[in-house]
């Protein structure tokens, strides 16, 4: 059974996508079988993994609300072992027309049970809200993974989300686990990002990761050519940081997920 992980935030610009896009790769590089679920209605994690969301005659959308079977519309990227379940602006609706459905805050889950015997890791990046397509995201979820970027604005929706996977917890999906907390756009020279890094490592602790992402042209650069980091610039600093974050969440949950599938790509 796969691992599931949401990749959220309410706050936008923290690196969900980016975070999204690089780790599966890096997963996939690493000989796991993974797949990403974009539930962004921008639809960058599916651009970002050179999935043209414009000709997409399905997206998360149809699963959501046509329950369609994921297994129908994701699609293989260029990168073996690595798949996207994608989307576009379609899926903006989907927070309306699902506020009326039954059992509407498991939708994603039902779903992704279908196919979740196929991968090792599926990972979910999500929109910039606390919404319902957040909501069916921890509900189907093993656990979740939040971006932080090293500044102190960054913090303040922290509380928010939170007080929201508390409220998953209780009423939705009491499995729902911490991965971590990741700090991103980190500049080790910048002394409040160092601030930051200490105040967020004292009050979460061993829920923060130990690897950090940096700033970094070259991850900054690579959505624009539909590529993850260790296909674009394989060498860069964001490359090496997203290899290394990979690993310690392989480490991390060593012993209570299975073991990488053997079959071929």
């Amino acid at each position: 059974m796969a691992r599931i992980i949401a990749i959220s935030n309410q706050k936008g610009g923290v690196g969900k996508t980016t975070t999204s896009v690089n780790l599966s790769a890096c997963l996939a590089e690493a000989g796991h079988r993974v797949l990403v679920v974009d539930l962004d209605p921008q639809g960058n994690a599916t651009s970002g993994l050179g999935i043209d969301k414009r000709a997409l005659t399905q997206s998360m959308y149809d699963v959501l609300v046509r329950e369609v079977p994921v297994a129908e519309m994701m699609k293989a990227t260029d990168w073996p072992r690595l798949f996207v379940a994608g989307t576009n602006q379609n899926l903006v609706g989907a927070e309306i027309e699902l506020a009326s459905m039954m059992a509407r805050e498991h939708r994603l889950k039902d779903a992704l049970e279908q196919v979740d015997d196929q991968f090792d890791y599926v990972i979910m990046d999500c929109p910039p809200s606390l919404g319902l397509l957040t909501v069916n995201a921890l509900t189907a979820a093993h656990s979740v993974l939040i971006p932080l970027q090293t500044e102190y604005f960054a913090l303040e929706g922290l509380g928010s989300l939170t007080k929201t996977i508390q409220l998953i917890q209780r009423r939705l999906n009491p499995a729902l686990e911490w991965e971590g907390v990741l700090l991103t756009l980190y500049d080790n020279r910048n002394k409040l990002c160092q601030e930051v890094n200490r105040d967020v490592r004292k009050h979460f602790g061993e829920k923060v990761f130990e690897q950090t992402i940096p700033r970094n042209v070259r991850l900054a650069e690579s959505p624009s050519f539909g590529m993850p980091i260790i296909a674009y610039h394989p060498s860069a600093k964001g490359a090496m940081a997203y290899r290394k974050l990979s690993e310690e969440l392989v480490e991390k949950n060593h012993g209570r997920r299975p073991m990488v599938h053997t079959r071929s790509a």
